[in-house]
């Protein structure tokens, strides 16, 4: 049988298809940006049609660039953005909405009518999440009240929900000839509507928010032979595999025991820490989700801090500032300056997410004066991941018990030098870079190897996991909480921006 295990990696800004070999190396890749559609100020959108295009587009160009075929691949793993909440027409396989990303904040009047009845911690018990703008229920409710017929549909099972993973694998397996309305435990968590100790759709969930049942996707494992995929040139091979982004980049890093934790910095920033099959209510403003469930095994969780801007930030001063052409470049121009020049950004532009939770914050550049130049925001813009990052640290320091030994790191900015020393310097622990960056498309094709036999346990995973950077603190104390001190600072300025009516 064959050693290769293809992973689709839909992400916020692209999607990808990367072929990974039994150890853990890569093939084959193709990616493909999507756009990033922004109707007025807080809302975020995309194109669930090209999204689907994007994805068997880069899927058929990484076969040819390895002159494979669909045949030679053992099984297929997804892995996508999470939260993002598509509802489309069960018949004619058309959204009926664009898709709502996780960081649009369009929903937050809803927030505030449901928590004006229950307190924050009714929604924690049974999902593990807070009630805010992030998650995927608020999000679907708000297409459900505002898109005509989408109601009267969803309630007669004519319209489908799901987040990125639904989507395409309902398509990738017939569509509507058929497909299969699947999602799995770690993507489900995400949503607000599934019970975080029984992993099933929680009846008082749905009573609360009106949320008709016959449209929700039937909850399965991360790791199981879900059904063939039916389109070419993927024909016939496996369907297997199943993680949200940052749950699959905690496999990816083969983080199995309680206490190993992962850092993605990618559009935006999320560290998780595997509790083991015991779900820890955080009391630090932390997220309490689930981690994986492979096959018939009992189900791992993790708690998360989430981060809504880190590599966002970058693109927001290539894009909208033109700061640079390419992302890359802000590199060079941040060194080119000895330090921040006491300047700061809090890029609260969708509120602040964990351990904060503010939805009502948004972004601020602190400590400017004449002194001040693009070279210095940039500085500021790659020192604000690190910052918020130690924010999440030390909150689930607060929750776990145990101290941080190391980081590992992963995702498009961690081939930044200059953020990957800093966030050393700040933490003063270790920042670890694996050999093997793609640790998102790696964690969903492991879910899916495992399903399919190419790797037998866990412990074949970790034989994979090798280091290829270390950055070790450099910094002396009184200048890390110096900084650390101005950057708390900063963030109280970003409170309370928005105010109601």
């Amino acid at each position: 049988m064959s050693n290769y295990v293809g992973a689709i990696d839909q992400g916020t800004t692209s999607t990808r298809f990367i072929i990974f070999d039994r150890e853990g190396k890569i093939l084959t890749q193709a990616q493909k940006e999507h756009r990033q559609i922004y109707p007025q100020p807080g809302w975020v959108e995309h194109d669930p049609m090209e999204i689907l295009h994007n994805s068997n587009e880069v899927i058929g160009a990484a076969l040819a660039r390895a002159n494979l075929s669909g045949k030679d691949l053992r099984a297929v793993g997804i892995t996508n953005q999470r939260e993002t909440t598509i509802l489309w027409d069960r018949h004619s396989g058309e959204p009926l909405a664009p898709a709502i990303v996780w960081m649009d904040t369009r929903t937050d009047q809803l927030v505030r009518r449901f928590l004006q009845k229950r307190e924050q911690a009714w929604f924690r018990e049974r999902s593990g999440l807070p009630l805010t703008t992030y998650f995927s229920v608020l999000k679907l409710l708000w297409i459900l009240e505002n898109v005509p017929g989408a109601r009267r549909k969803a309630e007669q099972g004519e319209a489908l929900f799901g987040n990125i993973n639904t989507w395409l694998a309902w398509h990738l397996t017939g569509g509507k000839e058929g497909g299969l309305h699947i999602t799995d435990v770690s993507n489900a968590s995400r949503t607000l509507l599934m019970n975080l100790r029984s992993c099933r759709w929680d009846p008082e969930l749905l009573e609360e928010f009106q949320i008709p049942p016959a449209c929700l996707p039937k909850i399965v494992s991360s790791g199981e032979v879900y059904g063939e995929i039916r389109t070419a040139p993927l024909r016939g091979t496996p369907l297997a595999g199943m993680l949200g982004d940052q749950q699959a980049a905690l496999v990816g890093q083969t983080c199995f025991a309680p206490g190993e934790a992962k850092n993605t910095y990618g559009t935006g920033c999320f560290l998780l820490m595997n509790t083991g099959t015991e779900a820890v209510q955080s009391k630090a403003g932390l997220l309490s989700t689930v981690a994986y469930r492979f096959g018939d095994g009992p189900t791992h969780y993790a708690l998360e801090g989430s981060i809504a801007i880190a590599g966002a930030l970058v693109q927001w001063l290539r894009d909208n500032l033109h700061f640079f052409d390419f992302a890359e470049q802000i590199e060079p121009l941040a060194r080119s300056v000895p330090d921040n020049g006491d300047v700061y950004i809090v890029p609260a532009f969708s509120g602040l997410y964990a351990p904060y939770w503010r939805e009502d914050a948004r972004g601020v550049i602190a400590g400017l004066t004449r002194f001040a130049t693009k070279a210095h925001i940039a500085r500021a813009a790659l020192e604000s991941t690190a910052y918020q990052v130690r924010d999440v640290v030390e909150a689930m320091q607060v929750d776990s018990g145990i101290p941080l030994r190391a980081l590992r790191s992963d995702g498009g900015m961690v081939l930044n030098e200059l953020l990957m020393q800093f966030q050393a310097d700040l933490l003063a622990v270790p920042v670890q870079r694996p050999r093997i960056v793609e640790t998102t498309a790696l964690g969903s094709a492991y879910a899916a190897g495992l399903a399919t036999g190419l790797w037998q346990s866990v412990e074949d995973l970790r034989a994979n996991w090798g280091v290829d950077h270390v950055w070790e603190p450099q910094m002396e104390p009184a200048a890390r909480e110096r900084l650390y001190h101005a950057w708390k600072k900063a963030v109280q300025r970003s409170f309370a921006w928005v105010e109601e009516n």
